[in-house]
């Protein structure tokens, strides 16, 4: 009893260890705005880019293209692949992707430029500078 008491009290304080640490934070807030970026690149793709496109291709809409495998009877549903779905999803990844990439790519940039800044010149120690006002002191002698 006294064993499985000292378990638990390991484990919470492992856990409360764990939940903590900076990087679940910012795993759990990544997740989070991932999810509302998701939502909002579905929204454009459903909602602003495939009515055009649609319309361009004879006003299709990609949601109702189907591949009818069965066909509806009075107790049983049709049965369908939904290729128009996929499609969508498709592009809401290539979105996502491509919005990712130039984030990644911005950030690369933007290290890059900072490692290519030229460093300010160390500022030399004191034995150093007592040296050189010596050499030079002797020298004007």
């Amino acid at each position: 009893m006294l064993t499985n008491l000292i378990l638990i009290m390991s484990l919470k304080n492992d856990f409360k260890a764990f939940i903590l640490r900076g990087n679940v934070l910012d795993l759990a807030v990544a997740v989070v705005i991932g999810a509302a970026f998701g939502r909002i690149v579905t929204s454009f793709v459903n909602d602003v880019l495939m009515p055009p496109i649609g319309m361009l291709l004879g006003g299709v809409d990609f949601s109702d293209l189907v591949i009818t495998i069965q066909e509806a009877t009075a107790e049983v549903e049709a049965v369908t692949i939904n290729y128009g779905v996929f499609i969508q999803t498709l592009i809401d990844f290539l979105i996502i992707a491509f919005a990712i990439f130039m984030v990644i790519k911005a950030f690369a940039n933007a290290k890059k430029k900072e490692e290519e800044k030229p460093a300010a010149p160390a500022e030399p120690p004191a034995q150093e500078k007592l040296l050189t006002e010596i050499r030079d002191l002797l020298k004007d002698k």
